[in-house]
């Protein structure tokens, strides 16, 4: 057992997730490597000291390269705006650091593949932050598909709606401007990642994306938004299943529905992340008055979930899917070995991001890069 020095670009909202996250790892799971929060960056000087003292790092700065050319600072952590993500992981890769980049990948298409060719010429760890699809239910989910419990899959359904941007009297803010910002930029590639994990690679596409409420209030008056508010997809995976992705940040009512649903020859899976802790299965099997979906509420048995409680039913939360993120971080660190998902795996999300946009632009049917 030995520590390792963590720097963390960031220190908001997923800075904070994080920090705690290298904070526990080595309590709840008894990591060979035990983190040491030595560097925190912020976009101000009164931010990055109040991110330090709060979550216990050793210095702050608010410049991204110190933190990343500290010899102390061992491995980066990347929580800060999209746009930023390549330079920081190009920057990290060149010094032989290992770089957990929060998604997407990178603020466009052009990016993820420089930031994929870096991490894999550096041949030290990478993973992208998809922290969603490591719930155990998930996990659980993931397992049945793979073992064959619902037969060959032959559809899937999947959606990552909110509602933060419902309310149309909402004023302008970061999120309104800039393709990374909207929707297809920022709730999509959590649902594109499930559908790969679970399903496997997409070949085709035909999308429509929308901008709802193209004005919001500005400081000066009408601001017109540049990026949108939802968007769908209907796709074809490589295994024959057919599939369709839907993403909105104006869903009235949704808080988080991460959700899907797969079909097989022989069952089905639902899941909704507002009641992560439970995955409902149906196989066609008995007499048919009794045949329905049944609930299964996670528990011991279940992947990661032992480390965190010994009793069935009580769940996790979304603090311990960043907490088993970083267990996977560290791994990959101390044996060398990759573990999913790695910069490649984020690449392949964004590829299908960008057919998306292509095909909404052609209007037609496109195939998705490999």
């Amino acid at each position: 057992m030995r520590n390792i020095g963590i720097g963390i670009v960031g220190g908001g909202y997923m800075g904070k997730a994080h920090a705690v996250a290298m904070l526990a790892v080595g309590a709840v799971f008894g990591t060979g490597l035990r983190p040491r929060l030595q560097m925190v960056c912020a976009t101000s000087a009164a931010s990055a000291e109040r991110y330090r003292a709060d979550y216990g790092f050793v210095r702050a700065t608010t410049d991204w390269r110190v933190l990343v050319a500290d010899p102390a600072v061992e491995a980066v952590v990347i929580a800060s705006p999209q746009e930023t993500h390549r330079d920081i992981a190009l920057a990290a890769f060149a010094a032989g650091k290992p770089v957990l980049c929060e998604k997407p990948l990178g603020a466009s298409l052009d990016d993820s593949i420089a930031m994929t060719a870096a991490a894999e010429a550096s041949g030290v760890a990478n993973m992208v932050g998809f922290n969603y699809i490591r719930t155990p239910a998930s996990q659980f989910a993931r397992q049945l598909v793979q073992s064959g419990a619902i037969g060959r899959v032959v559809w899937f359904r999947g959606e990552h709606t909110e509602d933060f941007d419902a309310d149309a009297t909402q004023p302008a803010n970061w999120r309104s401007f800039g393709a990374a910002n909207g929707t297809m930029g920022d709730l999509s590639p959590h649902m594109i990642n499930a559908a790969l994990a679970l399903i496997g690679p997409i070949s085709s596409l035909v999308a429509d994306i929308q901008t709802v409420h193209e004005t919001r209030p500005g400081a000066t008056g009408p601001a017109r938004v540049t990026n949108d508010d939802q968007a769908q997809f209907l796709c074809r995976f490589d295994g024959g299943a057919m599939g369709h992705l839907m993403f909105s940040r104006v869903a009235h009512g949704r808080k988080m529905g991460y959700a899907y649903e797969i079909t097989g020859t022989t069952g089905a899976i639902r899941f909704d992340q507002e009641d992560q802790n439970a995955v409902w299965l149906y196989k066609a099997e008995g007499p048919q008055a009794e045949r329905g979906f049944r609930k299964i509420l996670t528990g011991p048995l279940h992947p990661d979930y032992l480390p965190f409680c010994q009793g069935p039913g009580h769940g996790t939360g979304y603090q311990d899917q960043i907490t088993i993120e970083a267990r996977d971080f560290l791994r990959a660190i101390e044996t060398g070995q990759p573990v999913w998902p790695q910069f490649r795996d984020g690449l392949a999300v964004m590829q299908v991001v960008e057919a998306a946009h292509q095909s909404h632009k052609s209007k037609a049917w496109v195939e998705v890069s490999k």
